[in-house]
This record gives C-alpha cells, sequence and structure tokens, in this order.
C-alpha cells in the first residue's frame, strides 16, 4: 500500500508540474486511468511477481545442481524440457507485454469516454443521444474484451505446455532411469528422488514462466506510468528568477507571435505590440478567435511565446519568477470552477497569505456574493456541488476569490459573456467598481459583451489576431470601424 501511495503522489506531482500544453494533448480518462488502475498494477509486479521470481529461481537452482549430482544425462534431459520451457515463456511475456499495452490504452479511451457522458450528462439527456453514448463505450469494452480474450488463450496454451512437457518428462524418466536401474547405474531409490527433485525443477521454471507472464502484462501496463514519472517539471515551476521590490503593473507585448503547440501553421497572434500602463482599464475586444483570451494566457505564462517577449515593468516575463509573478494576479475566467471544498476555502484558495474570516467577507462582499452565501444551509461552511450554485454565483465567488488576493493586474476573461440578465447585472456592478477603484491596479478586460467596457480607459479591438483599433468607446464609435459594428450588432444602448 505505501508503494502504490507513493507512486500516485510522484505521479500526480508530476503531471500537476508539466506545462498546460502537455494537458491539450493528454485527455483527463487517460491520466487517472495511469493514477488509478496503472499504478496498483506495478505495485502488484514489484510486492508479488519479483519476489516469487526470486524465489522459484533459487529452488530451480538448488534442483538442477541436486539433479545433476544425482545423474548427468537425466539431468541434461530435463534441463531439455526447462529450456523449452523458457522459450515459450519468453515468446509468451512479450505477447503478454503487447497485449497489457492495448488493454491498458482501451480501459483509458473507455474511461475517458464514461467521464465525457457522466460529466455532460444533462446535454446527453436532452439531445437524448444515451444510446450513442453507450455504444461509443461499448466500442472501447469490445477491443478491450478481444484482447483480454486473446490474453487468456495465450495464457490456456502456455499452460498447455506445461501439462504437456510435464508429463512427457515424467514417462521419458521413467523409461531412462528404468534402463539405468536394470544396467547398475542407477538404484530404485536415486530414481524415485530423481523423479521428485525433476518436478520441483519444471514447476519452479513453470512459475517463474507463469510469474514473468504477470510480470510483462504489468511492464507493458506501466510504460506510460514510468514515461510520465519522468517528464521534466515545466521550466516555469523550478526556475528562481527576478522579483520586484514592487509591481507597478506596466505590460508591454513587443513583437508577439504565437501558435498553440497543437496548431504550430495558425498563427493565433501576428507580430503584437501593445503597451498598458499602470492603474490602467484596458479592455480587449473583438471577434471569436481574434486571439483576445490568447494575450491573457501569455501574461499568465500558460504558454511561451512564439516569437517577441513580454515585459513587466521593462523586465521580461520569463526572467521573473514565475510564481511570485502569478501570486500579484487576479484572474477570473468565462467559466468559473469551484472545487468541492466550502464556499470560505473557494474564496481562500491560491491566496498567498493568510486570510482572516473578516477579510473573506469584505471580498464576498466586494464581488456582491455574501447575501446569496449567507442564505446557503451553512452559510460560508457550505460545501460546493455543482448544482448547489448558479452560473453568476459561481462567477461572483470566482471574483471574490481574485480581489482577496489584492493584485497588482486584475484580469477578468469575459466574466460577463454566459451570464443571465440579474447575474450580469450583478457582476458588471463589481467591474464597474473595481474599474473606478484602480488604484495601485492595472486591469484586463475580456469582453463579449461591450456594455461591461464602456468606461474602460482603453479598449483594444482585435481581428485575426492583429490589433485594428485603440481608442475610448466615444472615439471608438465615431470611427465607424469594427467596434462600432460589434456594439450596432449587439444592439447595445450606447450614449
Amino acid at each position: 500500500m505505501i508503494l502504490v501511495k507513493r507512486m500516485r503522489e510522484m505521479l500526480f506531482d508530476s503531471i500537476l508540474s508539466q506545462d498546460i500544453a502537455f494537458f491539450d494533448e493528454e485527455t483527463v480518462g487517460d491520466l487517472t486511468s495511469r493514477l488509478g488502475s496503472d499504478c496498483q498494477q506495478v505495485s502488484r509486479v514489484i510486492g508479488n511477481d519479483l519476489n516469487l521470481i526470486s524465489r522459484n529461481l533459487l529452488q530451480g537452482v538448488g534442483a538442477l545442481i541436486y539433479l545433476l549430482i544425482l545423474s548427468w544425462p537425466l539431468g541434461l534431459c530435463t534441463m531439455l524440457t526447462c529450456g523449452t520451457l523458457s522459450t515459450i515463456m519468453l515468446v509468451h511475456g512479450r505477447y503478454q507485454k503487447k497485449a497489457a499495452k492495448f488493454a491498458q490504452e482501451f480501459t483509458a479511451s473507455a474511461n475517458n469516454v464514461a467521464q465525457e457522458a457522466i460529466t455532460l450528462a444533462r446535454t446527453v439527456r436532452v439531445y437524448g443521444t444515451e444510446k450513442q453514448e453507450f455504444k461509443r463505450y461499448a466500442k472501447w469494452l469490445d477491443k478491450l474484451y478481444d484482447v483480454s480474450f486473446r490474453q487468456t488463450m495465450a495464457y490456456g496454451g502456455w499452460s498447455l505446455s506445461l501439462n504437456y512437457l510435464y508429463h512427457s518428462t515424467q514417462v521419458v524418466a521413467v523409461l531412462i532411469g528404468g534402463i539405468y536401474i536394470m544396467s547398475g547405474k542407477l538404484t530404485a531409490e536415486q530414481l524415485t528422488k530423481f523423479t521428485l527433485y525433476a518436478e520441483w525443477l519444471i514447476l519452479s521454471t513453470w512459475w517463474i514462466g507463469d510469474n514473468w507472464s504477470s510480470l510483462m502484462q504489468s511492464v507493458g501496463a506501466s510504460e506510460k506510468v514510468f514515461r510520465l514519472m519522468d517528464l521534466l517539471p515545466s521550466r516555469q515551476l523550478t526556475s528562481k528568477g527576478l522579483r520586484l521590490q514592487k509591481l507597478e503593473g506596466r505590460i508591454q507585448y513587443a513583437d508577439v507571435a504565437f501558435s498553440y503547440p497543437s496548431r504550430p501553421s495558425v498563427p493565433i497572434l501576428r507580430r503584437l505590440n501593445l503597451t498598458l500602463h499602470p492603474n490602467e482599464v484596458v479592455a480587449i475586444v473583438g471577434l471569436s478567435g481574434s486571439g483576445k483570451s490568447t494575450i491573457v494566457n501569455l501574461l499568465l505564462q500558460l504558454y511561451e511565446p512564439t516569437n517577441g517577449q513580454i515585459l513587466i515593468d521593462g523586465v521580461p516575463l520569463n526572467e521573473l519568477d514565475t510564481r511570485w509573478f502569478r501570486e500579484r494576479i487576479g484572474f477570473v475566467g468565462q467559466e468559473p470552477k469551484l472545487f468541492r471544498m466550502d464556499v470560505s476555502s473557494n474564496i481562500r484558495y491560491g491566496c498567498p497569505r493568510e486570510v482572516s474570516h473578516e477579510e473573506v467577507e469584505w471580498a464576498a462582499k466586494q464581488a456582491y456574493a455574501h447575501d446569496f452565501i449567507m442564505s446557503l444551509p451553512d452559510g460560508y461552511n457550505t460545501i460546493v456541488d455543482d448544482a448547489l450554485l448558479s452560473g453568476g454565483q459561481k462567477q461572483r465567488v470566482a471574483i471574490a476569490r481574485a480581489l482577496l488576493r489584492d493584485p497588482a493586474i486584475l484580469v477578468l476573461d469575459e466574466a460577463t459573456s454566459a451570464l443571465d440578465a440579474e447575474s450580469e447585472h450583478y457582476v458588471k456592478s463589481v467591474i464597474t467598481e473595481v474599474s473606478a477603484d484602480k488604484a495601485g491596479r492595472t486591469v484586463i478586460i475580456i469582453a463579449h459583451r461591450l456594455s461591461t467596457i464602456q468606461t474602460a480607459d482603453r479598449i483594444i479591438v482585435m481581428e485575426n489576431g492583429s490589433i485594428v483599433e485603440d481608442g475610448k468607446h466615444s472615439e471608438l464609435i465615431k470611427q465607424d470601424g469594427l467596434y462600432s459594428r460589434l456594439a450596432r450588432r449587439q444592439d447595445d444602448t450606447l450614449p
């Protein structure tokens, strides 16, 4: 159990230490499968199979030495049988290793389908796709069954070979031993001992083969576990960079270009040059796919620019201590995710300092979340689950979490795009107050609904990864450009 615990801890630590690009390529079901059944399989190998192989190997060597002492011709005959068994064992072991890799891959794929279907259960129910999801799940189970069936048949062939060679050896030993007894080269007592030790040797060989087969299955299943454990952690988590005496909040994108690692041929940002001044409220708008959120992702160091660099107070971002810098950023995403813990812990989550309950309440009040939190069964001690809070309530808890950090840079990434009218009203009120109280804080607002950013100091308009407009709301409306068209399309009430 200790081994399984340590392996899972090491694997989980390795997974969490990877760059975000790693999670773009790996599925949740696959990773959870590695943490679960694969680690259990590896521990069984080390704790059981290797022990049995060592024990039976010692027993077999002892039996072989005694057989050669009794009668080396008969001993060589038994060695021939064991050699044949060993050859079959190696072939069978290689097959089991290959089959086990396929079995674990199919298991991980089945887990991923199940996790998707359960997570999106409401969507599945509304669209009536239960049978479709069942077929997707059953497809991987059928493949898993086919591999498991082949493994069982191979094991049956291995067992049959043992029985055949075991009994054949007994017959040959008795025939040759009888001839030796008649010629006076061997006594009946010696033949009896020989038969017993030959049986011991063959059974030891078989047990070695059986455990070797199990070992190869586990090796096949655990290859990806060890590969994941051997991955180097993200440079951002290991390097010790600079820590500024005070973070002013001046952000400069200098000739920045970027493409996602999964789509290197698709440019997202094209030689972007942008400067955000300290204490400035900057809104970034544009059509979907224009690169708005990518600007934030690069600032948070979730990805590295393909070309160019980002400067923070004149210092290259990649030279700063990543943990130190992130502790001074507050971030609220489009779809806030809350952990299954009490509301108070969700608001405190990730705060780099110890905070009192009064500070938690202050942050909640700033985010217009205090009233609905107090109406929950246990107030701030209520455990959060998916059905407990609405989207707007989750968003306000996420905003309270960001405000509690008292960040030098506050990022709101489309914080109102998926909310109903009432929830949007509360969140817009928070954004307005945060924007007004900007002393010592740079605010970046990624907006889909333009009604939330009219009071911003600057509005940056993005299109195809480039800045096409930059100015105040009143200025951009008069230009009759993309911003003006977006505003008219949304039919906002604009002055």
